[in-house]
């Protein structure tokens, strides 16, 4: 799934209202969050083990209680893929000519072994500040989220003017399998229409030391398009024979030197609107080496030296092109035998505005040896369409980045991994700022996977006020 894109800014600047903070007890509202909250991260969303459809489930007991009617709720699944079910929720604004908004989050969550993880993945433990468990960031904080503003607007009978729609989908971690976003665009794409979408993995970035510890916010993203995903299936056979009598034509030997030339080849750099404004601004605020080479390579992509500097960042780098990496290999059958098939899977971010086929042509190209198969593991999968960097979502966010992150710097970006967004081709979607994240990206599809108590709090009442603004 998606790549967490975690620069690493060098900027000293204000710290957020967060930082100034001394540990509070939670208001009531906050301690009813952080319930709604623990049921949903403690609800295993898992593919091989859990069940979305609980969790939607659970959510929507949330919401009826707090006055949604059954009208307004509507759970969709398949017979073929029952625990992968999701939950649509309507609540309707006064007026009759302005389009929905709707809000995006998935719930499902990637695998997690309890052997490799410090804690329970799948309990919530509150310690050093930060709340640790798988989808205790992605992307249960923004499911949380979601539902607990529509939970309170409900209670306050809060009707904005714009309709809000809630879509908690399942599948986003799990790419080839049951998708609930792509099926609703496909078909009930009334219950998702909407003028725009807000989505996760906006957000900010602090300098590297978790804000309760004395560190700082230094950035908030606001996520305006991102990279294409797709999985490609390398394939190699060859007769195999006794191991005791190898031959050259080895497919496993075929296999690793095709990876290796996948390995060593660097696409070409690229630039589109919302990365260049991306370099200029945050190369202007890091003040440092790569700042300066930031401002540079913007200036003038020819410029190798500051193209050097700039990719020793993994994530800048990977924000200047398309990338392939092996992630799977499977090859031979027996101990004793030359192996009669080699395979494996290599997943292509594809820069904004590249397609599955080029970048297929491109990877055949670099392999040059027609022995090593190679195909789309999902054909025909969409490519996001960017955004516009329109003023009428950007003003808002950034408007109310004063009162909740003061002289922290709102920049625009693009995401290096990929979104359920894929799937809304015609309704233009933004990854939100508000919640935050450290550099090393808070062990998101690794290990301990966290998020800073403060960040989820201090986002949760950030978000609260934006949509607010922009439901009016």
């Amino acid at each position: 799934m998606k790549a967490i894109l975690a620069a690493l800014f060098g900027a000293s600047l204000m710290a957020s209202p967060a930082s100034a903070q001394t540990a509070q007890p939670l208001r009531t509202d906050q301690a009813e969050f952080r319930a709604l909250y623990q049921e949903l991260v403690e609800t295993n969303t898992t593919l091989s083990a859990g069940s979305c459809t609980l969790a939607a489930e659970r959510m929507a007991a949330h919401l009826k209680s707090a006055g949604f009617t059954d009208s307004q709720l509507t759970f969709f699944s398949t017979p073929e893929h029952p625990k992968d079910g999701g939950l649509v929720a309507v609540w309707p604004g006064t007026s009759k000519t302005l389009k929905p908004m709707l809000l995006l989050a998935h719930v499902d969550v990637v695998e997690a072994n309890r052997e490799d993880w410090t804690r329970d993945p799948f309990t919530l433990v509150e310690e050093n500040g930060y709340f640790y468990a798988r989808g205790a960031y992605d992307d249960k904080a923004q499911a949380a989220i979601w539902t607990d503003i529509l939970v309170r607007f409900a209670r306050e009978r809060f009707h904005p003017r714009r309709t809000i729609k809630l879509a908690l989908t399942c599948g986003e971690e799990t790419s080839g399998a049951f998708n609930g976003a792509e099926w609703l665009a496909k078909n009930r794409p009334d219950l998702i229409d909407a003028e725009f979408a807000l989505n996760e993995v906006g957000g900010g970035r602090t300098n590297g030391t978790a804000i309760a510890a004395g560190g700082k916010l230094v950035s908030q993203s606001l996520q305006v398009g991102e990279k294409a995903y797709q999985d490609f299936t390398l394939t190699v056979t060859s007769p195999g024979g006794h191991s005791s009598t190898p031959v050259p034509d080895n497919a496993i030997y075929t296999l690793a030197a095709a990876l290796g030339r996948i390995g060593a080849h660097e696409f070409p750099l690229q630039f589109n609107q919302v990365t260049r404004a991306y370099f200029r601004k945050v190369g202007a605020m890091r003040g440092d080496d790569t700042g300066r080479a930031m401002i540079a390579l913007e200036a003038n992509p020819a410029d190798s030296a500051a193209e050097t500097l700039v990719n020793r960042d993994k994530t800048l780098h990977s924000l200047l092109r398309t990338t392939c990496v092996a992630t799977l290999v499977n090859a031979g059958h027996a101990l004793n035998a030359l192996p009669q098939r080699a395979t494996a899977n290599v997943n292509c971010r594809m820069f904004p505005g590249r397609t599955a086929e080029e970048t297929q042509a491109a990877l055949t190209q670099v392999i040059a040896d027609p022995r090593v198969g190679i195909e789309q593991r999902k054909k025909d999968k969409p490519i996001a369409v960017p955004p516009p960097l329109d003023p009428k979502i950007a003003g808002p966010a950034e408007a109310l980045m004063a009162k909740y992150f003061p002289g922290v710097p709102m920049v625009p970006s693009i995401l290096t991994g990929a979104t359920d967004a894929v799937y809304l081709k015609d309704i233009p979607t933004y990854g939100v700022p508000g919640l935050w994240v450290d550099p090393d990206g808070n062990g998101t599809h690794g290990l301990n996977e966290r998020i800073e108590v403060r960040a989820l709090y201090t986002g949760r009442d950030y978000l609260t006020d934006l949509v607010r603004a922009l439901s009016k």
